[in-house]
């Protein structure tokens, strides 16, 4: 019986080749080939036909009367002859030679001949060379074009309106939603549309469709791109990457162009991700500019995103995702029904967000045994995830400065520092009464915070210079997340802020300039209670002041005023000035309650330059057993 013959493992199926593509670069390649066969045409039908002869046998000829034609060019002379050769040639052929010259040369025996002199080198610098550099420029600026999103080669100056945008494939893309921490919120609303990615016909069961476009909104920092990345990572689709400001170009036209190509590529790849950044860069408001005809670049690039848009069709698979910090400026038919229609909000996290954010960087560091998230957490109210990362890093390269193996809880409180007040200047001298003066004003700071309830507590003091002007900083950080701030914590923080040019007066004697920034801060608050809180009753319970959202970090000065009186100017002038000078007098007189507790604090801080929370417990301890301010 046979043996059975081992089965041959089939060839894997080769890849179907991709059709011939024309390529710009190749017609030099037609053009040369065409040009050399016509030359060795030319060539051969010169030899066949025509035979060149010196310039005495020319005049044998024409004196036997031989020829029946002649041809004169400026160097040669072209005969035709009345009878054939011997071999069959009909023309021939003789250089030019000076006709006085060649009549003295003709009373001798000689045979001459006139030469043409070789100009190919002349002709290769003249024509050659220019055409050979400008074709070296043209393929040095389509490689340039190329690397910038084109195609290469000669068409790179065709690709200006090709899209920019950077696709990364669904192999690309690593980040998942368990890398995003501290924005659950926003995590939830993106899962929708993860699961419509991979199940469009199970999620559209009832009808339902998925909105054309999402917008992610949020202040700087918090994580708005690395949610786009993680959306696209879960989905496992392609994702394609750019910024508003790179549709825009100083050529009228292509940024619209881009847009068109960047859709057209999405529908090809569906189903897949568009993520645009700075959104505002791209969709502000039209007609509010310097320029507000309908032939401005930007606004042609915003009426063809809204006309895509329009136009698209959820059901080809493809979210499109915008992110900004700026959504005031955004024009209003981006975010109605149809378009960016779901806004996502990503805002700073909570405490329990900073942790969660402080234990996914926290992986990539060698941590000390005295390190507690929650702690660092509890020092950073306010933070966002980039500066939670920031924080980190800065601890991380504090503990290598010093030399040691691990990072410790103190190097996350001098990194918190270092953030917040700025970087130690010990170059910075300070004359003995000047030092004084500062610790004096810090620990007036710090006595009628540790005194008076509902304050934030107190860290840290120090009379080390810091930043740019801090001479000394109280280093204040609330225990817990805070969202509403009541009339009675107002006066109890401007009261703080007055402290220091309290302690001033009552222990130096005089004021200085130490409290300038503390006076702005004071006013601010002040002014905020009177014209937008309504807490004064000489104004009463009306806004004079809107302001515009605040969670976006807007610029100070975004206020919108209404049009007030003389009157009712003087009058919210007079409330201001009514509050700041009752914290001054408040502050004064917690501290003349406290005197003796105010020098020893500031003796302690002169010999130590920083006190530390614990060092700060005692004088705590007394500064609340005193009398009620």
């Amino acid at each position: 019986m046979p043996l059975p013959q081992p089965s041959r493992p089939e060839p894997p199926p080769t890849a179907p080749q991709p059709p011939w593509q024309w390529n710009p670069s190749k017609l030099w390649l037609v053009i040369l080939a065409l040009t050399a066969l016509f030359w060795l045409r030319d060539l051969w039908v010169t030899s066949n036909q025509v035979q060149p002869i010196p310039y005495s046998e020319f005049l044998q000829h024409l004196k036997a009367g031989q020829l029946q034609s002649i041809s004169i060019s400026s160097q040669f002379i072209e005969g035709q002859l009345k009878t054939p050769q011997a071999d069959g040639r009909t023309r021939i052929v003789t250089t030019r030679v000076d006709p006085a010259l060649a009549k003295e040369l003709s009373a001798y025996d000689v045979r001459f001949e006139g030469v043409v002199e070789n100009k190919l080198l002349s002709e290769l610098l003249s024509w050659v060379v220019p055409g050979l550099l400008l074709l070296a420029l043209w393929s040095f600026i389509g490689r340039r074009l190329a690397a910038q999103g084109g195609i290469g080669g000669m068409g790179g100056l065709l690709s200006v309106g090709k899209s920019r945008a950077k696709l990364h494939s669904e192999t690309d893309v690593k980040v998942s939603f368990d890398d995003v921490a501290g924005v659950d919120e926003a995590k939830a609303e993106l899962r929708e549309s993860v699961e419509f990615l991979k199940n469009p016909k199970d999620y559209g069961r009832l009808g339902a469709h998925m909105p054309k476009g999402i917008l992610l909104v949020g202040p700087p920092g918090t994580g708005k791109t690395l949610l786009a990345r993680a959306m696209a990572g879960e989905a496992g689709v392609p994702f394609f990457s750019i910024t508003g400001s790179e549709f825009v170009e100083m050529f009228v036209g292509v940024g619209a162009a881009r847009v068109r190509d960047m859709f057209e590529q999405a529908r090809a790849s569906a189903p897949c991700i568009i993520f645009i950044d700075e959104l505002d860069a791209l969709g502000r408001a039209r007609g509010v500019g310097p320029i507000s005809g309908g032939h401005d670049e930007k606004e042609q690039t915003l009426n063809q995103l809204l006309a895509e848009m329009d136009g698209f069709d959820t059901s080809a698979g493809v979210v499109i995702l915008a992110a900004t910090n700026r959504p005031e400026v955004l024009d209003p038919a981006l975010l109605r029904a149809g378009r960016f229609d779901r806004q996502v909000l990503v805002d700073r996290p909570d405490r329990k967000g900073r942790v969660d954010v402080l234990r996914v960087h926290l992986k990539k560091v060698h941590l000390g045994g005295d390190v507690d998230p929650d702690a660092v957490a509890a020092l950073t109210p306010g933070f966002a995830g980039a500066d939670l990362a920031n924080l980190v890093n800065e601890a991380a390269l504090l503990a290598t400065r010093r030399g040691a193996d691990a990072v410790a809880m103190a190097d996350f409180t001098a990194a918190v520092e270092r953030i917040v007040a700025g970087l130690e200047r010990h170059q910075r001298v300070l004359g003995d009464k000047e030092r004084r003066t500062v610790a004096v004003h810090e620990m007036g700071h710090a006595l009628v915070a540790m005194a008076l309830p509902g304050t934030d507590p107190v860290h840290k003091i120090s009379i080390i210079p810091r930043g740019i002007g801090a001479l000394g900083y109280t280093l204040q950080r609330p225990s817990e997340d805070r969202y509403l701030a009541s009339a009675s914590e107002l006066r109890n923080r401007l009261a703080v802020l007055m402290g220091g040019r309290a302690a001033e007066a009552l222990v130096v004697g005089e004021v200085s300039t130490g409290a300038a920034d503390d006076l702005v801060k004071a006013t601010d608050i002040a002014h905020d209670m009177v014209a937008r809180y309504g807490m004064s009753p000489e104004v009463g319970q009306v806004v004079y002041e809107r302001q515009q959202p605040r969670f976006l970090d807007l610029p100070e000065g975004m206020a919108l005023e209404r049009g007030l009186s003389d009157d009712t100017s003087r009058r919210i002038d007079m409330a201001v000035r009514a509050l700041v000078d009752e914290a001054f007098a408040r502050a004064s007189a917690v501290l003349t309650e406290r005197r003796t507790l105010l020098q020893e604090g500031a003796n302690k801080l002169l010999a130590q330059e920083t006190l530390t929370e614990a060092d700060l417990l005692p004088l705590a301890e007394t500064a609340r057993s005193g009398p009620a301010a």
